[in-house]
Formats: C-alpha cells, structure tokens, sequence
C-alpha cells in the first residue's frame, strides 16, 4: 500500500455531484498539503471546458489543458497549499484509466515544477495522488506515482473522507520588502528582453530569500522547534520578519553591455498554512519562503503575458482597459496585480488568492475562483485588506521610482555601459506592483 490521504468530506459531495451532472469523462485537480506521514486534501476543482473546443463529452482528456489548468491554479494556492494530484469520473474500468492519469499527472507536475524558483528539497514529496470515481458503481481507486521518476509505476494508495481536515490549521505570515534590479540589453521587444532578463533576475533574488533569516514574533528559533509548543489553543497565528541581506557573490561588479535596467521594489504580503499541530520552524520557514517566490514571481507573469499578448496584437487590444492594454511607449507605467484573499467555506481558516488589477473589479475575481476552482463566492467575502492597490505615480513623484539613466539606479549586482531604456516594476507598501516603460 502506498500514501494514505485524510480527505476532507466536501470533497466526496463535490465528487459525487460532478459525476451526477455532467458527462463523462470528467477530469479536474486536487489541492492540499504533503507531510512525511500522509497528504490532506482539502479541495477538488474541476477542469474548465477549454474555450473554443468541442463537446466534454468525448472518450479522451486534453493533458495539455488539464496541464495549463494546473498552472494558473497554482497561482492562486497560498502557501502550504499544492496541486497534489489529478482525478477524473469516468464509467471506464479503473484498470483502463491508469496510462491516462499516469499522463495527466506528470504533465501536471512537469508544467508547474518548470516555474519554480526554489530547488527541490531533501524532504519534499515526490509522489502525486490520481483518483478515478466510477459514478455507476460509485467505487473510487486512488493511486500515487512518484513524477520525479520517468518510470515509476503506480501505488495503490488508502483514500480516507474525514470532516474538518483542516479546521486547526495554523498559519504564518509575513510582509516582504522587495528590492530587486536587472540590468536589460538594449536589442529585442520589450516584452521578450523582459520575460528572458526578469525569469534571471528572479532566480538571483530568489537565492537571497531563501538564505534570509525568519523571526517568529520577533526571535529566532532552532528548526526543529515546534510552532505550537506550550501554546493551549489548537490553532495560532504567526507573524514572522523575513530579513534579507544581499548575497555577496552578487555584489561582485560585472561590466556588461546593457540597454536598461528594470527594477522591483517595494512590499507584499505572504502567509503558508501548516497542518499539524506539531509542525516545526523548518517547515514552516520553508513554505512561507516558497510563497513569497510565488506570489511575486506570479504577478511579473502575470504581466509579462499581458505585454506579449499586446505586442503580438499591436493595435489590436490586448485585453483588459487601463494600463495593460497599450502597446509599450515612451514612459508607459504598467500596475502589477494586488493579491486578495477568498476564504474556503468547507476548510476552516484556509483561503485561497486571486490577483487584482487596477482596472479590474471584484467581480472577476469571483469569476477567476468560480471557473478555476469552481468555488461560488460573494464579493464582500472576498479579503482585500491585505495589500493597497498600486498607485500611479508622475515620474519623480517618489525619489524610489524616479526614472532615469541606469548609472543613476546604482544597481548592486552590476556595472551596465549605457543608459537608454530604464524599466521599471515598483511594489509600493503592501501594495501591487508597478512597471515604469521609457523606450530608447
């Protein structure tokens, strides 16, 4: 027997009423938490008709869909949470099923792994869970497969319902400042030099998050310290200070031949929710640092796939009013989404996120959560008093976000020769980002 799985009980009705109403086959993803000793999953969503494809009705599923799928919800999962698996309701036999899951969740897996910004650890869990309900005979089989072996073949693993998997749960929490600068070259649309030079200058930044040192309630504790030792409530909240200090590898000049820079400044919010009332200070710093990579490397996706969907489109609207639907010019100016908060009615104190932009209302946001994890949610639920929407500001404005010749940004990491084409994407106090555009 391989993993065991607590499930909480939601998922069972939700499951059941998938197969009840729509046609099969039916595939979707299942999110919860990996621990050493079993996985919690807390949430099913199914995958949404692709837009634009045939009937769902057919014989076979679109990996590649079910893939994408993945990728945009693994965004809105803070952190702690996880794409941990795939399932799919169909009336086939369970022992005809086992090559599709098997390629649904390696491409699953191998999509979201490939943005990443953080190494594998020593202790993180390899083995992702499918499940395949038979809405006829109502019997459901679940299996795990190891997606860091090509050629692992698959477990039977024990599938357990249970209520209130998550109702004392605990979270951690942080505010991050951010400051980050990377040096452009001076050939290339914009929109490509920033996807290539930003994805590098993340990863360099995402080494000094990782080596940062977090402060529980203001001190430092051993890693295997546990959270909740001597506390008589089942479930606490921490605040912690990530502090970070520059790696000094980096602070090594490099001369080299640059067109600008870009440059990402200021703070967001971050939280990871932990399971166990025994979970220690390693994890804890773990999945909290993870979720800081995320969220801000989400949102500079998030972006970048706006401006190449506008430069492909030239004059054509590239989506979405305000900012992000012009093509790039001289002293363009570019908000990055705020990320608000949508609590889960079935999992306690555990919510979900969704990214705002400035021209964007709540309604969208609660269509985002309704089509990617099919979760109904009112407006006023939805907690946006975490991070204050990006403001516009005039150039010179702010002494921080003054855009000029990249000697004057006195970047850190390297020496550029030129000046030309200075970007960039300020995060202002617990707000959204914003990207700052001045063409050569």
């Amino acid at each position: 027997m391989g993993r065991g799985y607590a499930v909480e009980q939601a998922v069972e009705a939700y499951l059941s009423k998938l197969g009840a109403t729509h046609a099969c086959p039916v595939s979707g993803l299942l999110i919860g938490q990996s621990s050493s000793q079993r996985d919690y999953v807390i949430m099913a969503s199914r995958t949404p008709p692709r837009e634009g494809s045939a009937s769902t009705a057919g014989k076979s599923l679109d990996k590649e869909w079910v893939a994408e799928h993945a990728r945009q919800v693994s965004r809105m999962l803070p952190g702690g949470l996880a794409v941990l698996g795939v399932f799919m309701i169909s009336d086939a036999d369970a022992k005809d099923t086992v090559a599709t899951l098997s390629q649904l969740v390696f491409a699953v897996e191998n999509l979201i792994s490939s943005e990443y910004l953080w190494n594998p650890a020593d202790d993180d869990i390899t083995d992702c869970v499918t499940l395949h309900v038979n809405p006829k005979t109502r019997k459901t089989i679940c299996r795990t497969f190891d997606v860091k072996n090509p050629k692992s073949m698959a477990k039977l693993a024990d599938w357990k319902y249970h209520s209130g998997v998550c109702s004392s749960w605990s979270m951690v929490s942080c505010c991050v400042n951010v400051d980050m600068l990377v040096p452009l070259p001076g050939n290339g649309s914009a929109a490509e030099i920033l996807d290539a030079f930003l994805k590098e200058g993340l990863k360099e930044w995402a080494r000094q998050i990782q080596h940062g040192i977090c402060l529980f309630e203001g001190k430092t504790l051993p890693d295997d310290t546990e959270l909740l030792a001597g506390q008589k409530r089942n479930r606490q909240t921490f605040t912690v200070q990530l502090l970070i200090s520059p790696d000094d590898q980096s602070l090594s000049d490099v001369v080299q031949q640059c067109g600008g820079s870009v440059s990402v400044r200021g703070a967001i919010h971050s939280r990871a929710y932990l399971h166990s009332n025994k979970s220690k200070v390693r994890l804890a710093e773990k999945l909290l640092k993870r979720d800081v990579l995320s969220t801000v490397a989400a949102r500079v996706q998030m972006l970048l796939e706006e401006l190449l969907m506008s430069e492909e489109g030239e004059g054509g609207g590239g989506g979405g009013g305000g900012s992000r639907g012009k093509h790039q010019t001289a002293a363009d100016t570019f908000a990055l989404p705020r990320r608000i908060f949508c609590p889960v009615s079935s999992c306690g104190p555990v919510c979900v996120c969704d990214y705002q932009f400035s021209d964007e209302a709540k309604a969208e946001a609660t269509d985002r959560l309704k089509e990617m994890l099919d979760i109904d949610v009112a407006e006023e639920h939805l907690d946006t008093s975490q991070e204050s929407p990006a403001q516009i500001l005039e150039r010179g404005a702010a002494a921080e976000l003054t855009v000029g010749p990249v000697e004057a940004l006195e970047p850190k990491r390297s020496k550029c020769v030129g000046v030309a084409m200075a970007t960039a994407v300020a995060l202002l106090a617990t707000a959204a980002s914003m990207l700052y555009l001045s063409d050569i």
